[in-house]
């Protein structure tokens, strides 16, 4: 049984309705081309945060008490997830405090500060900032709300599986950049809860995926992270976790892990043939077709999770490098 309906997708679709975009869903010329079959692009780079982070902030933040919101909201991020609850707190008129790791690329600290949250960098690690966050929620009484494993978060991130199968009603494949496991749960289960026969894909870098290793092992465990430009895949899932280590076990069809020069190809395609500037966890999808991962029977789904990467990091991937 999924910790999570169906229905709370729906539910929380509604809730957001006017909160984020209803992002395109764009056919990719090259890539069908190249792979044999219809490959369309959901473009969650286009939301106003520049990733799909902020579908599930939003809707986790509509469902906090008016006493909650008074006590203001707390969290620990890769950026991303920072970034997005900045952005909603703040429509909300909610205070946030987002903990970082020292990981976290400069240009999303500063993002994240722009949009009126107070920043805490901590540790080397996303363990570091989670608890760090959970020190603050426990002793100011901030409300925490974490990057995945949260019931609000992922029927937020469902959405984006709704709008999919409603986009494109045929679809048999769909690649979703996998982490913690908020955004594939949530996408897979709007898409196969309707079609249980549609495939999902998480797609991941080979360097610290930590949902990839929880599920060799069984159980969740910790994993060292090194440095990947899929940045915003790193960090683990919790030991603790609650929801989207069961949800991903029940629902992946397939795991994919990448090499660096493998997402740095894709990085490069993303740019040079769709006119996309992707942060390395968004172009993992495309960087699986063109490196054969998959065969997938078509039409595929790649989303296209977020744009926020580092400027200078992106010049040098176009310039050939591979990290």
């Amino acid at each position: 049984m999924q910790p999570i309906a169906l229905d709370q997708l729906f539910e929380a679709r509604e809730r957001i309705r006017g909160l984020i975009r209803e992002t395109p869903l764009e056919r990719s010329a090259s890539l069908s081309q190249l792979i044999g079959v219809p490959v369309w692009l959901k473009l969650e780079s286009q939301q106003a945060t520049g990733s799909f982070k902020l579908r599930g902030a939003s809707h986790a933040v509509s469902q906090l008490s008016p006493a909650q919101k008074r006590l203001g909201v707390v969290t620990a991020s890769t950026g991303n997830h920072g970034r997005a609850l900045a952005f909603a707190a703040a429509q909300q008129g909610v205070k946030a405090i987002v903990c970082l790791s020292q990981r976290v690329p400069s240009n999303k600290v500063q993002s994240i500060q722009e949009l009126g949250a107070d920043v805490i960098i901590v540790g080397h690690s996303q363990d570091d900032a989670q608890r760090e966050a959970e020190r603050i929620a426990r002793e100011q009484g901030a409300v925490f709300i974490p990057a995945f494993d949260h019931a609000d978060i992922i029927a937020g991130q469902g959405s984006l599986g709704l709008e999919i199968l409603e986009q494109c009603p045929e679809v048999a494949d769909v690649l979703v950049p996998l982490s913690g496991g908020g955004l594939f749960a949530g996408v897979a289960l709007g898409l196969k809860g309707q079609r249980p026969e549609i495939r999902a894909h998480g797609i991941s870098m080979r360097c610290g995926a930590a949902m990839q290793a929880s599920l060799a092992a069984g159980l969740p465990v910790e994993v060292e992270e090194g440095r990947s430009l899929a940045d915003s895949l790193g960090g683990g899932i919790g030991l603790n976790n609650r929801y989207t280590f069961a949800m991903v076990r029940a629902l992946a069809d397939s795991i994919v892990l990448l090499d660096e020069p493998a997402i740095a190809a894709g990085m490069r395609h993303a740019y040079h043939r769709e006119r996309l500037v992707l942060e390395g966890a968004a172009a993992v999808g495309i960087a699986a077709l063109l490196d054969g991962a998959l065969a997938p029977r078509g039409p595929v789904v790649v989303v296209i999770s977020g744009r926020n990467v580092d400027t200078d990091q992106h010049l040098r991937v176009l310039n050939g490098a591979n990290e």
